[in-house]
């Protein structure tokens, strides 16, 4: 595939991974994008995963066709795109290596047998390297999502190699939406990081970007304001969709029966949006980028061993691990004889930024009374104000 005047992709799609980092399930696979600049001098950026070597080699060989490479520009030293940078210094030892120093580091720990002698250049935040009519200009994105990360902008097509930035979850061989998997995708792996994407932004502003080439996911040419705003939403902890998530663990369905009746009322209320999930279920990473998407939660859990049940407190850590904030936080708790999930809960977001607590709490004892239906109302007004 051709993008712009001299820019060519030479990415494979993984459809073998069922866990992308051995965590997130994948349903559609994963895409490793590679690409290759050809000018007077020819610059290939990233390799991909450890699983394509050869299918990947042969596409950059077609695309050179007969010609070497000059340039291997690393941008990020995660195995899943750097996994063949020996390998391609065997197939084309003359080619120099671009990276910054961090970068080198990494490269040393992962290939403790290759011989980089003579063939590094190292680059600082805002070097330039010309290929001839191209130039390109690489701008540090540290901890985006690792401390070594640069992004690449070529000038002269206004390119922008954006590493993990704007990359989805997805193979390119598969018709879906961008939204949902990148937001699944951002939340998961790169949340915790907002400050340091937001200074990505910043410096992305000041550049004329034409085309996005991420490292995963589609190359995107088309309206890219819708993109790089939803990435400003989502970086600095904004509210992206009005709308509830309700987040229970049920043992013996009394509190499943709480959050249903919850999310019933908050629809007879007209409600925009009401998610009901059950965390013992459904898939985490889907349930995390819900509780980001929407303004307001809910958490109901049952008293488990003195604590909340186990699939909430991890809920509860993944979303505070990735800086969860700037949200409206509502809790139900069960108990037969000692509730106390609802303190845990609470506790659990001690260091959370911006949470605003509702006065209406549900205290059920082992299952639903006539007072805990008319607090379950009571409740449901207030997430609606």
């Amino acid at each position: 595939m051709k993008i712009g005047n001299d820019i060519y992709y030479v990415g494979v799609n993984d459809h073998q991974v069922d866990l992308f980092e051995g965590q997130y399930v994948v349903p559609n696979g994963m895409s490793y994008n590679s690409y290759v600049i050809k000018d007077e001098k020819i610059a290939v950026m990233d390799t991909v995963d450890a699983n394509f070597t050869e299918e990947w080699l042969g596409k950059v060989a077609e695309v050179l066709d007969g010609a070497k490479p000059d340039y291997l520009v690393v941008q990020h030293m995660e195995p899943d795109h750097a996994a063949n940078i020996e390998n391609f210094m065997k197939a084309y030892p003359d080619t120099t290596v671009v990276a910054n120093t961090k970068t080198f580091t990494m490269m040393e720990n992962f290939f403790r047998g290759m011989d980089l002698e003579g063939k590094k250049h190292i680059v600082a935040n805002g070097d330039t390297l010309t290929l001839g009519k191209h130039v390109l200009t690489f701008v540090f994105a540290p901890m985006v999502h690792w401390p070594e990360v640069m992004v690449t902008y070529d000038s002269t097509d206004k390119v922008l190699f954006s590493a993990d930035g704007f990359g989805k979850f997805g193979a390119l061989d598969v018709e879906e939406d961008w939204d949902c998997e990148a937001r699944r995708y951002y939340i998961g792996i790169v949340g915790k990081y907002g400050p340091q994407v937001q200074k990505l932004l910043k410096a992305a502003a000041t550049l004329d970007i034409q085309t996005i080439c991420p490292l995963h996911g589609p190359v995107l040419t088309e309206n890219l304001g819708h993109y790089l705003e939803k990435y400003d939403i989502w970086s600095s902890y904004k509210v992206e969709s009005e709308g509830v998530m309700i987040a229970y663990t049920s043992v013996y369905g009394h509190t499943k029966k709480a959050a249903e009746l919850l999310a019933q009322k908050l629809e007879e209320k007209g409600c925009p949006k009401v998610v009901v999930c059950d965390l013992a279920r459904e898939d985490m990473a889907e349930a995390v980028e819900d509780a980001f998407r929407y303004g307001k939660l809910v958490l109901a859990s049952i008293t488990y061993n003195g604590e909340a049940f186990p699939f909430m407190r991890t809920f509860i850590e993944n979303l505070t691990e990735r800086n969860y904030q700037n949200r409206t936080i509502g809790l139900i708790e069960n108990g037969s004889w000692a509730p106390t999930a609802a303190k845990v809960m609470k506790g659990m977001f001690e260091k959370s930024k911006n949470i605003t607590w509702l006065e209406n709490n549900i205290k059920i004892m082992s299952s639903l009374s006539d007072e805990n239906v008319a607090e379950i109302d009571a409740m449901a007004e207030e997430l609606c104000k």
